[in-house]
């Protein structure tokens, strides 16, 4: 006790100089780590959902399967068939990655012979030749095997796209959304009205057919709609349509009226497509005066009602496809949307049909407008476009696409 003052305290374990704090309590220490082993457990299920963890933790789980299959086919052969051993080959085509795959596989191979091995013993043993009607058959490796080679070529196909079963579906559906939303027109101002309908080829989700619109100009008094057709339909221009809408909904507003139509050719002579052209409308209109401006690529004329004479108008400008050559010129056709008129753009499937020309389709659907289309009054004329495409053009084999704009 020497160098102590009289009278102080004696110093404790926890309070001495140098020495180690006071061990945490058992149930502390157990929370924490409780804590850390969630998080890790958190984080790895989310990576590997993403596609970016290591499968082995799904391998193992799945191998360990194969030998639970070998014992209830033994234990219980009429609910455990040898081909039974589907079950996790078809579950590691979605969850694995090729190399693994292939480690699965050869431990049902495995485990297929050895059923085949035991049901032979036993057979044997009994002397009785019914006694393999539980054992390996041709037809049952023949169904293992099937399963095996198209879980491969799944797997095979996943690895290439890069992105896992359950990611691919979410991204195309994430996409799809995307282009659903950026083909939108936006909210327009009091006496002016809009209403746009699109339906794919063969009720596919994608189509070569979209909509890029926005409101434009000082005070946002303008509003530029491009209506564009992809070379090709469905499914098979989907993928060209959304790189095409995102390219022109950074165009759209960001440019002169007069140069989106160059910018956009160029854009696609850039990409070299073997199908690299489109058609498209780009209309300029301003919300205050009613007067517009018309461009077009290659594109169907728009149509435009005249509520004071009662009959249809054509707006035909002039310009070449998009992606065919640079340098092409585009020249528009100008108009005025006077109260209670109406302009309808539309693509090629609404008026295109075996055994009919152009000028006959746009004559029927026209015809069909004078009944669907708004007369004048707020708000009416809501589902005209879908009711449009429904008449006149619903057993299409095409991308169809409507697109009407009214003035109270």
């Amino acid at each position: 006790m020497a160098g102590r003052p009289p009278g102080a305290p004696p110093q404790t374990t926890a309070t001495r100089p140098g020495a180690a704090p006071a061990s945490e309590p058992v149930t502390a220490r157990l929370r924490k780590r409780l804590r850390r082993a969630r998080r890790r457990l958190r984080t790895a299920g989310v990576d590997y959902f993403r596609g970016g963890a290591a499968d082995w933790p799904v391998l193992c789980a799945l191998a360990l399967l194969v030998p639970l299959m070998i014992v209830l086919n033994i234990w219980i052969p009429d609910w455990a068939p040898p081909t039974a051993l589907v079950l996790p080959i078809l579950a590691g085509a979605l969850l694995l990655r090729p190399g693994s795959l292939v480690v699965l596989y050869a431990l049902a191979a495995l485990g297929l012979s050895a059923e085949s091995v035991i049901h032979t013993g036993q057979r044997v043993a009994s002397e009785n030749p019914e006694a393999y009607v539980y054992g390996v058959t041709p037809g049952a490796a023949l169904v293992v095997g099937a399963a095996g080679v198209g879980g491969l070529l799944l797997a095979q196909f996943r690895a290439r796209v890069g992105v896992p079963w359950w990611g691919g579906s979410t991204m195309l559906f994430d996409l799809r959304e995307r282009l659903r939303v950026q083909s939108r027109v936006p909210a327009l101002p009091a006496g002016w009205h809009a209403d746009m309908a699109l339906r794919p080829a063969g009720g596919q989700s994608f189509s070569g057919d979209f909509v890029v619109a926005a409101r434009t100009g000082p005070g946002q008094r303008l509003l530029e709609v491009v209506l564009a057709d992809v070379s090709g339909k469905g499914m098979d221009a989907g993928s060209r349509a959304l790189l095409l809408s995102g390219a022109f909904g950074g165009l759209v507003g960001s440019l002169p009226a007069h140069d989106f139509l160059p910018a956009a050719n160029g854009y696609l002579l850039r990409q070299s497509w073997e199908e690299g052209f489109a058609t498209a409308v780009h209309l300029v209109l301003d919300l205050d005066t009613g007067e517009y401006e018309l461009l077009s690529a290659g594109h169907l004329p728009g149509m435009q009602r005249l509520a004071g004479a009662g009959r249809w108008e054509v707006k035909e400008a002039e310009g070449p496809l998009l992606g065919i050559y640079d340098g092409a010129k585009f020249d528009g056709v100008r108009g005025r949307l006077n109260r209670g008129d109406v302009l309808m753009l539309c693509t090629d499937g609404m008026v295109e049909a075996p055994g009919r020309d152009l000028a006959e389709g746009m004559d029927r659907l026209m015809g069909e407008a004078d009944r669907l289309v708004p007369g004048g009054a707020p708000g009416s004329g809501a589902g005209a476009a879908a009711a449009l495409i429904e008449t006149v053009a619903r057993d299409i084999n095409d991308d169809r696409a409507v697109l009407l704009l009214w003035r109270d």
